[in-house]
């Protein structure tokens, strides 16, 4: 499961990050749920954990307490993507 986020901070630019395996799982045991749960139940304290710990991942420098990095983002949200397989009628709606 991936997600990709985008990050809107007080001061700063917006990023997108994206989740892997071990940020699912550091999810999984702060929160102490299974990721089947995020299909009906996703919160904000969720998106901003996973943002933070995908900051991480990605070497993006934040801060190295949760509540902290918490305190200094506007918006968390979960980025539109292209479809993974677009169907024949999207590609032909380009040309």
């Amino acid at each position: 499961m991936k997600l990709t986020l985008e990050v809107t901070p007080h001061d700063g630019d917006p990023y997108r990050v994206t989740t892997n395996l071990f940020v699912i799982v550091a999810w999984e045991r702060k929160f102490k749920t299974k990721a089947s749960t995020l299909a009906t139940a996703l919160g904000m304290e969720d998106l901003a954990f996973m943002a933070w710990e995908s900051a991480k991942q990605a070497g993006i420098t934040v801060q190295g307490i949760f509540d902290d990095y918490l305190k200094r983002i506007e918006s968390v949200v979960v980025a539109e993507e292209e479809p993974a397989n677009p169907t024949n009628a999207e590609l032909s709606a380009g040309h």
